[in-house]
């Protein structure tokens, strides 16, 4: 089978270079079959068909019906009032886009980013993945055939690069990248795929929503030819470049000079370079916070994004969440024209920074021109800030909560917040496999420790979270990210508005308006969020679901250990044996996989983390990343009157928090719904 699929993947490309003029193609043509992954052995979280989300406000199913059986709980229910109605479709609809929109960021990440044509091309992709001979991998080996200098550092010849990119078993395709072939041009867009699922080691099968530990984002985008477009995500400030020779017209109408722009490539490189396996810069705020990427096991996980700033609107704020990776992270140019206002930096300047290497000629920024009427002339979505596929919404230029930089990712001929709201649905149903736990007993005494030990104060409900933003100065984790919306903040339109989510794209003359309500979030988080209320802002209390799969943990994926790294004397109590496999630089930075049992203790045992914390902050790799695994200093260790045995315990329960716990603890008695009667597995609840 998989041989075959290769003979017609070479045929398509060849038949594409032969009439490329008449062709257009999209491979992977269709997600994974559902055969592929791992979630028919999962418990999903409810599906909740045949209830409504009305902007953020849930109906169930049996409210629902009854508000149906009156003119007045139709209109309640209308799309017209902002109701959208959870169904198989929609679900389907948001599992399709999940694996293969990209709103158009292929122009982004081809023809401007350029990356297939810098040290990463299509060839050495394809040989690595063909060499794989249908077998399955984590972490897709790429060899360098030429030495390789970027931000000053040398790749040699014959280095295998590790990219982190899984390849399902007889797949040609790595998950989350999208190939384009139109008009005999190649392009390569992403996906939610590429972060937010991953191989499973032991099966070869999909685990949708699973976070990809070590996808290497900073060596694949440093590779591409004009990663300098990408200065946004970095601590690079083209405006403090040392000036080169290339002349454009600023915001004043004046002729000046852009930044060198080997320079500019370099510091980015060099940036980017920092960033760990697993972890990305989202905000786009000129500091480089880079943050673990999260799970996509969002069921009762709201607010969304580490500090929390995605919590109103549809499905509680994950639409505002999926769209900000498409309307605002993955494109840079849906900032501009809020760059001098947030940033500091004219737009001119900021464009002008992007474009003067653009990969291809089309898109290459000209001498002595105005940066935006330029690309007004070459933009592939005219009418529309940006290079991907967005719409206006009703305060831009400025934002809301409701979307941060005033744009939706839209794809026209689809209504308002069709697949964004697909992919929340979707998401929500996605759980983690099961986890193989210890016995009983061991879980019962677990989660026993879990209440001692006061973890249900934050870690409370089902989904293992209290919903709440804690301040930076309470939790003590690295601190720089949890201000990173502030900006955004202060020029925000009150209240956020939307259109219906029954309005298509492109939209029409005067479209329909509706007000977001922002009650369904406490004020007092909204601002803790956004750093209005405290400058130092906070991050949410995140759930625990799947923790077995998501090492390293908090929210810079600093807290990690190798499966050698600790040693346990004769009295129970657990040493560092091996210091060269602690802390993020001594595992994904070492391509070794955090061990999530030794990855735990060194989170709860405050002797295990401070070399920990020390082996990282020695790295300038991770200092300029602003990863160092402190913080969250709660304690369950012999200084906090835990018994190393204990301590096991906890850990023991906390690997169990999977699709379908086993055991929890004497605070959360309320069964979760979706597990009665439909499993064989005895829920325990453990008492003290």
């Amino acid at each position: 089978m998989w041989f075959r699929s290769l003979i017609i993947l070479i045929a398509l490309v060849v038949l594409a270079g032969l009439v490329g003029y008449q062709i257009e193609l999209t491979l992977p043509g269709r997600p994974p079959g559902i055969g592929m992954t791992s979630t028919p052995f999962t418990t999903s979280a409810p599906a909740e068909i045949g209830s409504y989300d009305v902007l953020g406000k849930v109906v169930d199913k049996v409210a629902a019906g009854n508000l149906l059986q009156t003119q007045s709980g139709r209109d309640q229910l209308s799309p017209e009032k902002g109701a959208v109605e959870i169904t198989e479709k929609l679900i389907d609809l948001g599992r399709d886009a999940f694996y293969q929109e990209t709103f158009g960021n292929e122009i982004l990440f081809t023809d401007i980013v350029g990356i297939l044509d810098g040290s990463l091309t299509v060839g050495k992709l394809v040989k690595a993945v063909t060499a794989l001979k249908g077998e399955p991998t984590t972490n897709l080996q790429i060899p360098l055939d030429r030495d390789v200098t970027l931000g000053g550092r040398t790749f040699k010849a014959g280095t295998s690069l590790s990219t982190g990119l899984d390849v399902p078993k007889g797949s040609l395709f790595p998950l989350g990248l999208i190939t384009h072939i139109d008009n005999t041009k190649l392009r390569v867009g992403v996906t939610c795929a590429l972060c937010h699922t991953a191989v499973s080691e032991k099966t070869g099968r999909i685990m949708e929503g699973a976070t990809n530990t070590d996808i290497n984002l900073g060596a694949l985008l440093a590779m591409a030819s004009n990663t300098a477009a990408l200065f946004r995500q970095t601590d690079v400030n083209p405006t403090n470049i040392t000036l080169g020779q290339h002349p454009y017209i600023n915001g004043s109408g004046e002729q000046a000079y852009l930044p060198d722009a080997k320079t500019l490539e370099d510091e980015v490189d060099a940036s980017i370079l920092a960033w760990p396996p697993g972890n990305f810069v989202s905000n786009g705020d000129l500091k480089n916070n880079s943050a673990k990427i999260p799970s996509s096991y969002t069921h009762d996980a709201y607010p969304y994004a580490w500090s929390g700033v995605a919590s109103i609107g549809w499905f509680h704020g994950l639409t505002t969440l999926n769209n900000a990776v498409f309307g605002l992270n993955a494109d840079p140019t849906t900032t501009a024209d809020a760059a001098e206002r947030v940033l500091g930096i004219d737009k001119e300047t900021y464009l002008g920074a992007m474009f003067q290497k653009a990969a291809n000629p089309k898109y290459h920024l000209p001498a002595g021109v105005r940066p935006s009427e330029f690309i007004d002339q070459v933009d592939p979505t005219p009418g529309a800030p940006g290079i991907n596929q967005t719409i206006q919404m009703p305060e831009y230029p400025k934002g809301s909560l409701f979307m941060q930089n005033g744009l939706m990712a839209s794809t026209p001929g689809l209504p308002v917040a069709a697949q964004l709201n697909g992919m929340s649905a979707w998401q929500n149903t996605l759980a983690p496999p099961p986890y193989s736990s210890a016995d009983p007993e061991t879980l019962r005494r677990g989660a026993a420790i879990f209440t001692k030990a006061n973890c249900a104060t934050c870690h409370s409900g089902r989904y293992f979270t209290n919903h709440k933003v804690i301040p930076v100065k309470e939790v003590g984790t690295q601190p720089l990210r949890a201000p990173a919306s502030k900006g955004f903040a202060e020029l925000f339109v009150s209240p956020p508005q939307t259109y219906p989510p029954n309005v298509s794209v492109p939209l029409p003359p005067h479209p329909p308006v509706l007000s977001i309500p922002t009650d369904i979030t406490p004020q007092e988080d909204i601002d803790l969020a956004y750093a209005q209320s405290d400058p130092t802002g906070g991050y949410k209390v995140t759930k625990l679901i799947g923790l077995y799969l998501l090492a390293p943990y908090l929210h810079d994926g600093g807290v990690a250990a190798g499966a050698d790294a600790l040693k346990q004397d004769a009295n129970g109590r657990f040493s560092i044996a091996n210091p060269n496999q602690i802390g993020m630089v001594g595992t994904l930075m070492r391509n070794i996989k955090p061990d999530p049992e030794a990855s735990l203790r060194m989170l709860l045992d405050r002797n295990l983390r401070e070399p920990m914390v020390a082996a990282n902050r020695a790295n300038s790799d991770l200092q300029r990343a602003n990863v160092d695994g402190s913080g969250h200093a709660y304690w369950v260790d012999e200084k906090a009157g835990f018994t190393p045995q204990e301590q096991t315990d906890l850990i023991q329960f906390l690997l169990s928090i999977d699709d379908d716990p086993q055991v929890l603890p004497a605070s959360l008695t309320e069964r979760n719904e979706k597990t009665a009667g439909a499993t064989e597995r005895v829920l325990v609840i453990a008492h003290q």
